[in-house]
């Protein structure tokens, strides 16, 4: 049974642009629920995709599949008792089929959408440091020797850095139903920050703080970064901005490649 009274927004950014701190302050309140990252959008292509199968082309019921998909949400948010639920995953991807026509057509109702926005060799350098001091590192893991074969990688086609950036390019085309958070302003003057985003969900605001943050947890869940890579996930305890000594060893070829790629 959906829960009339809770409401759903979506939260879109790159990797290493402020997800996980976001997340730890905005959690604080016992009514949000900011997700780590979310499997909805998968869960809906899947089963879209099925309708490209020989099976359901047999017999296409088209309804029954669709009753599946327009309630995605209500089912996998079913036991969370938060009010308010903060999904995150790249839901303004267009194409065929594309997360945002999915989301319009089957979702039922309005939804809004926050951005978190970084310049894009900010958080290359912010992976840099994080898989040079980390050896169990995802990118440490492919025999690659050098950074810009790491760092092309973590910049293919297919992986999370660029379908978040198309999400983040399609959602300047729909500033009416969506919130853009600089990452620099986040960590400068996070309280301001914050108060604009309670305001943007129409939502009293929450005295929260910004020291001695808590490392990310939902509802008794932790990140497994033994997955990914140790620390992938970690916060400082502090809100703070830190100057990254990679944004200076960031090869040029991938420089010149993504430099140009600023919010």
């Amino acid at each position: 049974m959906e829960n009339q009274n809770r409401k759903l927004f979506f939260l879109i950014a790159l990797p290493r642009s402020g997800n996980t701190l976001f997340a730890s302050i905005i959690n604080q309140n016992p009514e949000i629920a900011a997700t780590a990252n979310s499997v909805t959008l998968e869960i809906m292509k899947n089963l879209y995709l099925i309708k490209t199968t020989d099976t359901f082309q047999n017999f296409p019921d088209h309804k029954s599949l669709d009753n599946m998909l327009d309630n995605v949400y209500n089912l996998y948010y079913k036991d969370w008792p938060q009010k308010i639920i903060i999904d995150r995953g790249p839901v303004m991807i267009s194409g065929n089929p594309g997360n945002f026509e999915l989301m319009q057509k089957h979702f039922k109702r309005p939804f809004k959408v926050i951005v978190l926005l970084r310049d894009l060799m900010d958080v290359l350098a912010s992976y840099m440091q994080w898989y040079t001091e980390n050896p169990d590192a995802f990118p440490n893991r492919y025999n690659l020797q050098t950074d810009e074969e790491k760092l092309g990688m973590i910049m293919n086609k297919e992986g999370a850095v660029e379908k978040d950036l198309e999400a983040i390019k399609n959602a300047f085309n729909y500033p009416d139903i969506c919130h853009f958070v600089k990452y620099d302003d986040l960590v400068a003057q996070p309280e301001q920050e914050i108060r604009k985003v309670y305001q943007f969900m129409g939502l009293p605001y929450f005295n929260h703080k910004f020291e001695d943050l808590q490392q990310i947890e939902v509802n008794g869940m932790k990140y497994d970064d033994t997955i990914v890579g140790k620390n992938m996930h970690n916060i400082r305890s502090v809100v703070r901005k830190v100057n990254n000594p990679y944004i200076d060893k960031i090869p040029e070829r991938i420089r010149q490649k993504y430099e140009h790629i600023r919010f």
